[in-house]
């Protein structure tokens, strides 16, 4: 038997009919990321998990409480079958088959025949929208045995992984909760020297202020083989999707991308800022909420003019995404203004006054990177 597939990519489910067979986790999982995606949920199962039964209350989807008959797919657009009864999720896939209705089956063990050693692959999840993530990085998830995952990631993938997957929560909220990055390294460690394929799961790109550099060197020192997915970095990705470009042609020959979560003098900083502030071209600020101010005075201090454009994109590629303008002198008093929150990142350079129509999103799920 092969792997159960992820919820599927490329399918637009928005507002689309989606019957779900099953009232546990699993049924739990997919619903979540059937409802991120925009669908029309209706459950079909005897009785449900609270999860279930809070969102059935909350009119988030729509509960049948009875057992699977047939003719119960005759207006679905898509299906999943999660009871883990083998003949009732044989029956669902009869039906999807003979209606011609795209259908999951969410509680298929993992194929016994992959076995072999424990290994960890690092996977960069993208800036946020889960249809983002890569083809390998998705594939990655679909064999994984124990997900390690960041707030930052895109959550919403879990929702389709088998239930008998381990979910580990690394959190790593901005300035805020967080597993120690030594614990983070043990978890992949031990989970594969046990025999277990692992996924670290991290939003944005491994490598680009991500320590997945630490991870790997954790892992390598220990005998663990490891696989590096790269992502879409946020650094990027996001401007993009707002419709700024890190260069364009005849303005800009170059764009640094730097981190901001030490402000300019902070004694552990190693960012040279006097450098920074005498380039001419594009300086892109990642985790630089809360210093944005102090930044924004050190790169005018050192030779950045005061009016220089800055383009700020909060929560890129969500549905919650939403970009500002201003000028360097004014950054901190716009942020302030707007209540910037992070994640954000924010753009500096000519590149921003080129003001281009803001590009139609891949689609309105997942949350914005924080690298």
């Amino acid at each position: 038997m092969s792997t159960p597939p992820l919820l599927p990519v490329g399918l637009d489910l928005s507002d689309k009919e989606v019957v779900v067979v099953g009232g546990g986790p699993a049924a739990t999982r997919a619903t979540a990321g059937l409802l991120d995606a925009g669908a029309r949920v209706t459950v079909v199962a005897p009785g449900v998990v609270p999860e279930l039964g809070a969102l059935a209350s909350a009119r988030a989807l729509t509960w049948l409480p009875r057992p699977y008959a047939t003719g119960d797919l005759a207006a679905a657009w898509y299906a999943v079958a999660a009871t883990g009864h083998a003949a009732v999720d044989d029956a669902v896939e009869a039906e999807a088959e003979r209606e011609r209705v795209f259908c999951t089956r969410a509680t298929r063990p993992a194929d016994a025949s992959v076995g072999g050693p424990g290994r960890v692959v690092l996977v960069g999840g993208g800036p946020g929208d889960p249809e983002l993530i890569t083809v390998r990085g998705r594939t990655a998830l679909e064999q994984a045995d124990v997900v390690v995952v960041d707030n930052l990631g895109p959550r919403s993938l879990l929702a389709g992984l088998r239930p008998d997957v381990e979910i580990v929560d690394a959190s790593k909220l901005p300035r805020g909760r967080a597993m120690p990055q030594e614990d983070i390294n043990a978890v992949l460690v031990s989970r594969a020297l046990a025999g277990r394929r692992v996924v670290r799961l991290k939003g944005g790109d491994p490598f680009v202020f991500g320590r997945g550099m630490e991870e790997l060197l954790a892992c390598a020192a220990a005998g663990v083989p490891v696989e590096v997915v790269p992502g879409v970095t946020s650094a990027v990705g996001v401007p993009g999707l707002a419709g700024v470009p890190v260069t364009h042609r005849g303005l800009t020959h170059e764009f640094v991308v730097v981190s901001g979560h030490l402000p300019p003098g902070h004694p552990q900083s190693l960012v040279d800022w006097s450098a920074i502030g005498r380039l001419r071209g594009t300086v892109v600020v990642l985790m630089g909420v809360e210093t944005a101010p102090a930044i924004a005075a050190a790169l005018i201090g050192h030779g950045r003019a005061p009016d220089t454009p800055v383009a700020v994109v909060v929560e890129g590629s969500t549905g919650r995404e939403r970009t500002l303008r201003t000028t360097l002198a004014d950054l901190g008093a716009t942020m302030a203004a707007e209540s910037v929150r992070p994640p954000a990142v924010w753009v500096v350079g000519d590149v921003v006054a080129l003001a281009g129509p803001v590009p139609v999103p891949v689609s309105a799920g997942g949350r914005s990177s924080g690298e």
